[in-house]
């Protein structure tokens, strides 16, 4: 039986050109690679083509206005996403020592998540474990589900069309969207709307409103409205997709609790309709084949008592 340390290829490969492959598939070129790395161009083409060699596989399909991963790439691709998760888990893993809890949080959460009970949980962890330290990285839901299966972060925090397979996905708290309108929009100012005034208006909108997307439900609200089909604007970012709302590039969709302080000040209308407004869950997602940290688990813990303590319509907000 042949010892993984008596094979030749994991001596002879060099590991760093594993990372330096996964940023060029993340950045989609070679030249973004480089700017991402800090490094030149041609480093990137030269790790690129060791690696090739090392491997005796294409792994990227590279000409004039085309980039493409082969399926070699992809399978590549894949291992060194696991193989980087592993590795990003070991500090947080050997934080075992001492009487406190230590250890690195690291959370992927869509751009537009906003819940009390979260920042609470939250707040109250922060503060028994001073020790414990966070990142928050914003990306979108598709994204996220991504990294939670490579193992690349703790949790996500994210929509979800459908549960991942091998995943774990817990409702951390649920939203309604509405249409709104900003202080330019002729709209804005009427004093009675109707559902048919919103026929062929021009509209704002989030990447992920379409069929089998998270946000497919507003898109069927979209629909019942009449408003133009198409939109004039999209962005992943609800506070992007505010603002193109407020300069009336278009009206658009937002969860009800979000746009609430706008309202109230004065800064943005709801529109009609005003019933049978599209609900969406807030997932919680985690990787159950992860070696969580002391501190991931705890943390966990802290999220999963919480919910279970509270009850899912009073983390449901209008």
């Amino acid at each position: 039986m042949i010892k993984p340390y008596e094979q030749r290829f994991p001596w002879q490969l060099d590991w760093n050109l594993l990372r330096t492959f996964m940023v060029v598939i993340e950045q989609r070129g070679i030249s973004r690679a480089a700017d991402f790395l800090g490094l030149k161009q041609p480093t990137i083409s030269s790790a690129l083509k060791r690696l090739e060699d090392t491997v005796g596989q294409r792994l990227i399909i590279r000409k004039p206005n085309e980039f493409r991963v082969t399926r070699a790439g992809q399978v590549l691709y894949s291992e060194c996403s696991s193989i980087f998760g592993t590795i990003s888990q070991l500090p947080s893993l050997m934080e075992i020592g001492g009487a406190e809890l230590r250890g690195h949080l690291s959370v992927a959460i869509a751009s537009h998540v906003i819940s009390p009970h979260f920042d609470e949980v939250l707040h109250d962890f922060a503060a028994a474990h001073p020790k414990v330290s966070f990142s928050f990285t914003v990306a979108e839901s598709e994204e996220i589900v991504a990294r939670v299966a490579q193992n690349r972060i703790s949790y996500g925090i994210c929509l979800l069309h459908k549960i991942p397979a091998g995943l774990k996905a817990s409702v951390l708290y649920r939203e309604y969207f509405g249409l709104f309108c900003g202080p330019h929009n002729p709209l804005f100012d009427k004093e009675e709307i109707a559902l048919s005034d919103l026929e062929g208006q021009a509209s704002v909108s989030f990447q992920t409103e379409t069929e089998g997307r998270p946000l497919e439900p507003v898109a069927h609200l979209r629909a019942r409205a009449k408003i133009a089909s198409g939109w004039r604007g999209v962005s992943a970012d609800l506070h992007e997709l505010r603002r193109m709302i407020l300069a009336d590039v278009g009206i658009g969709a937002l969860p009800l609790h979000v746009a609430q302080r706008d309202v109230e000040i004065g800064r943005l209308r709801q529109l009609p309709p005003y019933e049978d407004l599209p609900r969406v869950n807030i997932y919680l997602l985690t990787n159950p084949t992860r070696r969580f940290s002391d501190a991931e688990s705890a943390f966990l813990s802290a999220c999963d008592e919480a919910m279970a303590r509270v009850d899912a319509e009073e983390r449901t907000y209008w």
